[in-house]
C-alpha cells in the first residue's frame, strides 16, 4: 500500500505545537475562573500562549508556500491551523474582558463551560497528535465523536445559562457582561468542533 505519509515531518511538529499551545491557553483560562485573585498572571498566560501560537501558524503558512509536497491538501492545512488559531484568539479575547468587565465572581455554569471547553481542546490536541502516525478514521474516531460530545454538552450548558440569565431577576449590565462571556466560550467550544470537522475531513480524502 502506497505510504501517504511524508518523510518531513516538520508541519506535524508545528501542528502538534499549535495543538499544545490551544490546551495550554484553555487550561490557563479553566484556573484563571478558580483563582480570580490572580487574574492579571493568567491573562498574560492565555496572550503568550496566543502569541507562540501565531508564531507558529505563521511558521506553517510560510512553509506551505514554499513545500512542493505537503502531508495533505493545502487548503486542508489551512484550515487546520487556522481552525486552531480561532480557539486561541477566543480565548485571549474572552480573558481580556475579565478586568475589563470587571468580573469579581464566578457564576457556577460559566465554571461548567471551561470544564467543557478544556476537555474539548484535550479531544483536539489528542486526534492533532494522531495525524502523524495514521489517516484511517477509525484511528481518530474516538477523539472526533469526544470533541462532538463535548460541544452538545456546552451547547446544552449555554442554553441553560441564557434562560438563567435573562429571566429577569439580573441587573440589565451584568446581564449584558456575561452574555458576552457565555457567547465567547460558547464560540470556542464551537471551534473546537469545526477543527475536529476538519480532521475528520482529511483523514477521509487521505485514507
Amino acid at each position: 500500500m502506497f505510504n501517504l505519509l511524508p518523510k518531513d515531518a516538520v508541519f506535524y511538529d508545528l501542528f502538534e505545537n499549535i495543538a499544545d499551545h490551544v490546551v495550554c491557553s484553555a487550561r490557563n483560562l479553566h484556573e484563571m475562573f478558580r483563582d480570580m485573585a490572580q487574574t492579571d498572571r493568567y491573562i498574560r498566560a492565555i496572550r503568550n500562549e496566543e502569541h507562540a501560537a501565531d508564531e507558529l501558524a505563521h511558521t506553517c503558512l510560510d512553509r506551505l508556500d514554499r513545500t512542493f509536497i505537503t502531508p495533505f491538501d493545502r487548503e486542508d492545512i489551512h484550515e487546520l491551523v487556522g481552525g486552531m488559531d480561532d480557539i486561541i484568539d477566543g480565548i485571549d479575547a474572552l480573558a481580556k474582558r475579565v478586568p475589563l468587565f470587571h468580573i469579581r465572581t464566578v457564576e457556577p455554569e460559566f465554571l461548567k463551560q471551561t470544564d467543557v471547553l478544556l476537555s474539548a481542546t484535550q479531544a483536539v490536541s489528542d486526534a492533532v497528535h494522531r495525524l502523524r502516525h495514521s489517516r484511517k478514521l477509525s484511528d481518530l474516531r474516538d477523539k472526533l465523536i469526544e470533541i462532538h460530545h463535548h460541544e452538545s454538552i456546552g451547547d446544552d450548558n449555554h442554553h441553560s445559562a441564557m434562560y438563567r440569565l435573562f429571566d429577569g431577576s439580573r441587573d440589565a449590565l451584568d446581564v449584558i457582561k456575561w452574555k458576552q462571556l457565555y457567547d465567547y466560550i460558547e464560540e470556542a467550544i464551537d471551534n473546537c468542533e469545526d477543527v475536529g470537522n476538519t480532521l475528520e475531513r482529511i483523514v477521509l480524502k487521505n485514507g
